[in-house]
């Protein structure tokens, strides 16, 4: 059975430049920087910063930012990691002293280092070309003189709105301006979030005229100027309500921010239908999607069929990989986390034998090179695999809803609209970026003030029992779901691609890459074309949910192949027809054209280009 090749828009086509992201202001943003003579890696600055004011829900200046990138001139592909580390004080032993299992999901426990602004302006200093004032302009016109604040945005505030009021005054007189949630599409302003980045680029001014002692100036100014004071008495000084139920101070401390940096890696790459796509290292989550990749090739996908086939394949090898993931993925000693076995492609051989007709249940962790794989006890416990209804989640001792956990408006079944963010950038001499900025969602951490942004929850994602590859080590970084992509072809610049989506986020292109590498649909038909994903695998995110052989599947796939797929034992779950899958891309066809494409689903990604 074929899926339909219908789409919602065009692929673009071009020859100077494309945009694509989930916000059509980042993408514009984007786009003016390449008419203005700047590379994919200005454009993408501007963008990210872009996207840090206009989706506060999504991201914000104190989250995260893993960043990929190729350099066309010489073939130069790398990986930015704006994945902060938790501070020095986040122990295992200090979590036990609470009385807490798990990280809370939200408030000043679960901050880690903010990565994002280091990212982007290490991204700008070393790939880029424009100074700083340039790039971050446009979003502090948007701070400033406001932006049209989108629904889903609206949702995510009048959800939280009770506990600002009652607990977290900060964030209450950011974004209860009148004591209400804003209205939907209302102009809406972040005067604190302007006045941060307009000091910032006073102190880079104050350098000198040089390009990259005004970014390095700005960068000190944030990590141990003063917006790290401001972090660092906020959290130490100032108990609020997390999703444990209880108030806390926090464990994030001066020197935890003047001690980080971001850093330039090596990616890691897979052979997949005669292409190189490549991901981060397993202190994220990319190598699951390599993984899936490597079984898929393994098990003929190419030979497959585009309807209940595909999904079961795709469905199968996602929670052999995902499996991996939490026995061997982690920021743990390379002796820890046997990458290179892991995606060889005799162990994914061996693997894909494990898929047979109908859907596995448990989790099947492999042994790479024989070693014994360890699942978290929590996995295992009695209790696991609960589920939860909506996207509130559930106090440590499962009892009270609370509000704002986990990568918060992303739904097991898919119901709900968005979360983090993603950009794809190609420039007209062929350099590719993709990022996936994430965290310091308003939702989930307060507002610190006077800065007009909070930071990132992600030590959520530690776990508290030792001697795991992603066990909580002070200056470790957890184990992220943000997961951008790029795909080579003969070494030469190819594609841009991602999506927001939690651990969806290496579920989703799989069948994108699939209908596009191995089936020849362009960027949108493969975009646009029915998904899935499964919500068998826990979750990355506190309270850890799981929902044992879940699928979650548009429905727009079909009737029978739904009918299908549940009589081999998938517990299907219909999302309604346009609902999962946040992706985008950019990249260069084989002729020299660019092109780009973005989701429709949700109504506010956008490509752009000419």
């Amino acid at each position: 059975m074929a899926t339909s090749t219908f789409t919602t828009r065009p692929e673009l086509l071009g020859t100077h430049g494309m945009v694509a992201s989930t916000h059509w202001l980042a993408s514009a943003v984007g786009m003016s920087v390449l008419e203005a003579g700047g590379n994919a890696f200005d454009a993408a600055v501007a963008a990210g910063f872009t996207l840090s004011v206009v989706e506060p829900h999504l991201n914000g200046p104190g989250g995260d930012a893993p960043l990929m990138g190729h350099r066309a001139a010489d073939g130069h592909t790398f990986v930015i990691c704006g994945q902060g580390t938790a501070p020095a004080a986040a122990t295992t032993d200090r979590y036990a002293d609470l009385g807490l299992d798990l990280v809370p999901g939200t408030g000043h426990l679960a901050a880690v280092v903010p990565g994002a602004f280091g990212a982007w302006l290490d991204l700008l200093a070393r790939y880029g070309t424009l100074p700083l004032a340039d790039v971050l302009g446009p979003a502090i016109g948007y701070a400033r003189h406001g932006y049209p604040l989108i629904p889903q945005a609206v949702a995510t505030i009048m959800s939280v709105a009770g506990m600002f009021a009652e607990h977290w005054p900060t964030s209450a007189a950011v974004y209860l301006p009148h004591g209400a949630p804003p209205e939907p599409g209302a102009r809406f302003t972040n005067p604190d979030l302007a006045d941060t980045f307009e000091r910032l680029l006073a102190e880079a001014a104050a350098a000198g005229p040089d390009r990259e002692a005004q970014i390095e100036a700005a960068r000190r100014a944030f990590y141990e100027g003063f917006v790290a004071e401001r972090m660092v008495t906020y959290t130490q000084g100032t108990a609020v309500r997390d999703s444990s139920g209880r108030t806390h101070t926090g464990l994030l401390s001066g020197e935890d921010l003047a001690g980080w940096r971001a850093t330039e890696e090596r990616s890691v790459a897979v052979p997949f239908g005669g292409y190189e796509v490549h991901k981060t290292g397993a202190w994220g989550q990319g190598p699951v999607l390599l993984q899936q990749l490597t079984m898929l090739e393994a098990l003929g996908v190419a030979e497959l069929p585009d309807g209940p086939e595909l999904a079961h394949a795709v469905t199968e090898v996602a929670k052999l990989a995902f499996a991996d993931r939490e026995a061997w993925y982690g920021d743990a000693p390379d002796a820890d986390v046997p990458l290179d076995v892991l995606l060889s492609p005799a162990y994914a051989a061996e693997r894909a034998a494990l898929v047979g007709p109908d859907a596995a249940d448990g989790l099947q962790p492999g042994s790479p090179g024989g070693r014994t794989p360890r699942l978290p006890a929590f996995l295992t416990a009695p209790g696991a695999g609960r589920t939860h209804e909506g996207s509130a989640g559930t106090d440590a001792l499962g009892t009270e809803p609370v509000a704002g956990v986990g990568e918060p408006t992303v739904r097991p079944d898919g119901l709900t609209r968005g979360d983090t963010c993603h950009v794809d950038v190609v420039d007209r001499w062929g350099n590719l970026v993709s990022a996936t900025p994430s965290g310091g969602w308003l939702q989930s951490s307060p507002v610190v003030p006077g800065l007009g942004f909070g930071l990132p929850t992600r030590a959520q994602m530690f776990w508290l029992e030792p001697g795991l590859p992603n066990s909580l080590v002070p200056g470790r970084r957890p184990r992220t779901t943000l997961s951008p992509g790029l795909v080579l072809r003969d070494g030469a610049p190819y594609l841009a691609f991602g999506t927001p989506g939690g651990d969806q986020q290496d579920q989703w292109p799989v069948p994108f890459l699939v209908r596009h590498l191995l089936h020849g649909r362009n960027l949108q038909e493969a975009i646009d074309a029915p998904t899935w994903h499964s919500t068998h695998v826990p979750s990355s995110f506190y309270p850890r949910e799981q929902v044992p052989r879940g699928l979650v599947v548009e429905s727009r796939l079909g009737a029978d192949a739904l009918a299908d797929l549940a009589r081999r034992g998938h517990a299907v779950q219909d999302a309604g027809p346009w609902t999962l899958g946040r992706l985008s891309a950019t990249g260069v066809r084989a002729d020299g054209l660019l092109r780009a494409a973005a989701n429709p689903r949700g109504m506010q990604g956008y490509a752009v280009g000419r």
